[in-house]
């Protein structure tokens, strides 16, 4: 069995590679944790030098590294371009704050000196998605290595070209040469990865079943692990909300990445006295989204990522069709080569239906509505998932309320689309998984926070 690379705007294989023995994982991941052993005692201005060249090389070859996402997971290249360049920022990010984050902590105690350490846990197996393989990778990357640990990195099997390439611009920015290594294996391999003796920990961005399966593993044998897993982000369109605003805000926020993204506009629940006017202007906008050639500079949708993440959307669109949704918008596989799926808008969504219960990972909306706040909120909890959600409304104070003390999420944003930001924690509650990445709370989760007390 090989790992296959296929672009899904073609069809066409890319690339392919065979999958590492076991014997060739653990010579890795020993020479990994050799890197680390030298790598912990470096200075966090040590630490920053190659940080820093790796934002560069980022930077200057912005447009290939985008290039390269198109062809193998379909990703517009103008979308390639930022991803590379969020990566680029959050290393200067890293590099620039990871000394202050880490400090010593002094605590006055009885004793003639406590303080708090931050020291790093060793090696640590990153499972990533292809999705945005470049920033998901560096997101986990940036603040890991510059808190003095090592990474493996077992990238998702359709972006072997990333995973490579990522190896390398670390290796060519003058980290340790084996300090950062792609570990190029299937998902059924990733046990026993977990239990080699100097895996440390591990982190995973992906499915639900996926993250279980980490969890269970490294639950069983005590080492630490965050995930950040699925969500179904509800964005509350009240009644006091700008229509045509708030059609800006959800289309950005249902399109990014083509859809394709755990933390996107997915359910938008909208008051019953404005639903009328914001479906004809959310329709309207996203029909206007362009679909097409990811290597178009134009194109805003390219292909999903493979044919069967689209044929998985297309059954959740036409099983909440069955159940009573309608289609305002798209809603048909297209003909021709490639994993193309429409803009899509569904209204009547209601719980019971896969456009309210599941994920939508494509550019298809559900307008879910109700007939007051309350009812909104209700209905934005009432999910399994809790990653990221949006609130619209003209009244800044009372959507701040909202957003702080009744939502049921990891981030939410108050007139604005979801994301996330290196200057803030990042992650979810429910099953959007545990633990939080970016920021000086992502950089502390592994590192062991050491208690000294001097007497």
């Amino acid at each position: 069995m090989t790992i296959e690379a296929i672009n899904p705007a073609t069809g066409e294989l890319v690339a392919k590679y065979d999958p590492m023995s076991g014997t060739t994982i653990a010579r890795i991941v020993g020479d990994v944790h050799s890197a680390f052993l030298e790598w912990r005692r470096a200075t966090f201005a040590e630490r920053a030098r190659p940080m820093r060249n790796v934002a560069a090389i980022l930077r200057d070859e912005a447009g290939a590294l985008a290039r390269l996402m198109a062809q193998e997971m379909g990703k517009p290249v103008r979308d390639g371009i930022a991803e590379v360049q969020k990566c680029a920022s959050a290393c200067d990010f890293f590099a620039d704050n990871a000394a202050r984050f880490l400090a010593r902590e002094s605590v006055a105690t009885e004793a003639r000196a406590s303080f708090v350490d931050f020291n790093p846990l060793g090696v640590v197996l990153a499972v990533m998605p292809w999705n945005f393989p470049f920033w998901q990778v560096f997101r986990f990357a940036a603040p890991g290595l510059m808190a003095g640990n090592a990474a493996v990195l077992k990238h998702a099997s359709n972006v072997p070209g990333c995973a490579l390439t990522i190896e390398d611009v670390f290796r060519r920015a003058a980290f340790p040469t084996n300090l950062f290594r792609t570990l190029m294996i299937e998902s059924p391999q990733v046990a026993s990865v977990i239990e080699h003796p100097l895996v440390r920990a591990a982190t995973l961005t992906g499915s639900g079943p996926a993250g279980r399966a980490v969890a269970r593993k490294a639950g069983e044998l005590l080492k630490k692990t965050v995930l950040e897993l699925g969500g179904s982000d509800p964005y509350l369109v009240l009644e006091d909300a700008d229509v045509e605003a708030a059609a800006v805000v959800c289309t950005k926020a249902r399109l990014v990445n083509s859809g394709q993204s755990c933390i996107a506009g997915k359910r938008f629940i909208v008051v019953d006295a404005i639903r009328r006017p914001f479906e004809e202007r959310f329709v309207a906008r996203m029909r206007a989204a362009k679909m097409g050639d990811p290597l178009n500079e134009s194109t805003e949708i390219g292909p999903l990522a493979r044919r069967d993440l689209r044929e998985a959307l297309h059954r959740q669109v036409e099983g909440s069709i069955a159940k009573g949704a309608k289609c305002l918008l798209g809603g048909a596989i297209p003909e021709g080569a490639g994993a193309y799926y429409p803009a899509t808008v569904l209204t009547d969504v209601r719980k019971g239906m896969p456009a309210f219960d599941e994920e939508l990972f494509g550019p298809a909306a559900a307008i879910v509505p109700v007939r007051n706040e309350d009812e909104a909120i209700a209905a934005a909890n009432d999910s399994p998932f809790g990653l990221g959600a949006g609130i619209l409304t003209r009244d800044i104070r009372h959507g701040e309320r909202i957003a702080a003390e009744r939502i049921e999420s990891g981030c939410v944003f108050v007139n604005d689309a979801v994301r996330s930001d290196q200057r803030l924690p990042f992650g979810g509650v429910k099953e959007s998984g545990y633990g939080r990445e970016l920021s000086a709370y992502g950089i502390k989760e592994f590192v062991n926070i050491k208690t000294v007390i001097v007497a």
